[in-house]
């Protein structure tokens, strides 16, 4: 089982999608810095994640909310969170 998952960065306008095997451990990584790549947007809260059958699967997802429609998505969620 894996998990395609959104967070929205807390300081700045910075949403990441990611897909994992373990949501918990992957979200503690992001939010403690040990990720160089979002390290400096920390902190983050999970906005959105979905699971998915396998890896393959979870890539194919994976894309759709990197992609234009899918981030469109996900700002409109953020904001509709907040």
């Amino acid at each position: 089982m894996f998990y395609v998952y959104a967070l929205s960065s807390l300081k700045e306008n910075y949403i990441y999608v990611g897909l994992t095997s373990d949501l918990n451990r992957r979200f503690e990584q992001h939010n403690s810095g040990k990720e160089r790549t979002t390290r400096k947007f920390r902190p983050f809260k999970l906005i959105f994640s979905e699971i998915c059958s396998s890896r393959t699967e979870a890539r194919i997802r994976e894309k759709y909310w990197k992609s234009g429609i899918g981030k469109e998505k996900l700002r409109k969620l953020r904001s509709n969170i907040n």
